[in-house]
């Protein structure tokens, strides 16, 4: 049972008239109270009951972070009574769902649907908390109270910003396949076609038998290798915790690994995931070509950074288990940090790198390159002492790593994506991939 505001100033109503009256005996002020009480009951009874009321939910499960999806609750009026009420449908503060409560009114046996629009602001699954009716009577004094829970759940998908530089590294995978007229001469291992030499040919892509069938020297033309594999290892441990800007480290990974992923489909090759820290958070295996990429989207949308330190062994050895049939390329979307580096991956990176090609991707903090340029009191040159201690660890680990035989791509959460996507067409063009 509920009591509305206008019972209230009913109520409120009634005292003022006993003041005023003034010579009025306690037996006015008991009978105005016995009379609010009736109506109040009375509209009680005549309110249309809230537990029979039914739901059914409809419309979209998932949505693009920062983009909006609607959810349409069917309402079912299953008492005998007309129902007039407010019905509230909750969802998480980070759903952002509008509105957050209407008013309806249904006639017995009637349906009417509401819509409520949710626009998160946080990645991963938004599940509906509960639907409560308020059932107001005729006299809108009292209402009916019940809550019921309607399940449904909205999975907001990582936003995929760098998606829109994805025809430009297209158009350079085409360039490199031979496909536009401006032709790139790469290597690879799979035989394209003949054509004559010009000068800059390498000297070890001449066909010496199809020039003395000749009268000019000939060279072979490479294309890319397809159907290479590629392991995307998402690093989600504490570093990754760490905010860039106004977002986590590891959600500027998870552009930077969907950019890849789906340019790496578009060129043919297959793409597997692995999200990872002391044990595996998300697991994705394509079965063909550009069919893991939206499996990849589903599987990052709920993933966060767990505060625990990452294991690298624990790492190597599902890699080498699940992913060593083949030689692939392993890219570990992670940080630079020289204490995590030097404690953990690095004493182990030999098994890993004596099977696979291994690329390592992390995001810098611009506000360190900023701190680092603080002059002016002794604060700031201690913020800029510190910033560049830290840069100078962060080189030094670059330089170990491709000392190692590792790609390293370390690139600002603005241009990592991009950098990543030049890293792997440079390597398909060298023909290392």
């Amino acid at each position: 049972m509920a009591i509305t505001g206008r019972a209230v100033l009913l109520a409120f109503a009634g005292v003022a008239a006993v003041l005023i009256a003034g010579g009025a005996g306690p037996w006015v002020l008991w009978g105005m109270t016995g009379l609010l009480a009736a109506l109040l009951a009375l509209d009680l009874l005549l309110a249309a009951s809230a537990r029979q009321v039914r739901f059914e939910r409809e419309g979209d499960t998932s949505v693009r972070l920062g983009e909006s999806a609607t959810v349409g609750l069917l309402v079912r009026n299953g008492s005998r009574r007309h129902l007039r009420a407010r019905i509230r449908d909750a969802w998480p503060p980070s759903a952002e769902a509008h509105p957050a409560s209407s008013t309806v009114t249904i006639p017995r046996g009637g349906t009417r649907r509401l819509q409520t629009t949710l626009t998160p602001v946080r990645r991963g699954d938004q599940r509906a908390a509960r639907v409560t009716v308020r059932s107001v009577g005729p006299l809108g004094l009292a209402a009916r109270q019940c809550t019921h829970t309607v399940p449904w759940t909205v999975r907001a998908l990582p936003p995929f910003h760098s998606r829109r530089h994805l025809p430009g590294k297209i158009s350079r995978l085409r360039q490199l396949e031979g496909r536009n007229l401006a032709m790139v001469r790469g290597q690879g291992s799979e035989f394209d076609s003949l054509r004559e030499y010009v000068p800059g040919d390498d000297v070890r892509s001449i066909d010496w038998r199809a020039t003395a069938r000749r009268e000019s020297v000939v060279v072979r033309t490479w294309r890319p290798e397809r159907d290479r594999r590629i392991l995307v290892v998402l690093d989600t441990s504490r570093t990754s915790a760490g905010r860039v800007g106004d977002t986590p480290r590891l959600d500027h990974s998870m552009d930077a690994a969907l950019l890849l992923a789906t340019l790496a489909a578009r060129a043919g090759d297959r793409v597997d995931m692995l999200a990872f820290d002391r044990q595996v958070r998300a697991r994705v295996r394509s079965s063909g070509r550009g069919s893991a990429v939206s499996a990849m989207v589903q599987a990052m949308a709920p993933l966060e950074a767990a505060l625990v330190e990452s294991e690298p062994a624990g790492l190597i050895s599902e890699i080498m288990g699940r992913h060593s049939r083949t030689r692939q390329l392993v890219v570990l979307l992670t940080d630079l940090n020289a204490a995590a580096m030097e404690e953990g991956l690095l004493p182990r990176l030999s098994t890993l790198t004596s099977r696979h090609l291994v690329l390592v991707a992390a995001v810098s903090d611009p506000r360190v390159s900023e701190m680092a340029q603080r002059r002016g009191s002794a604060p700031a040159v201690y913020e800029a002492a510190a910033a560049e201690r830290t840069r100078s660890e962060r080189r030094r680990v670059t330089a170990e790593l491709r000392r190692r035989g590792v790609e390293v791509v370390d690139a600002g959460p603005e241009a990592i994506a991009l950098a990543l996507a030049d890293a792997y067409i440079s390597l398909k063009a060298a023909g290392r991939l």
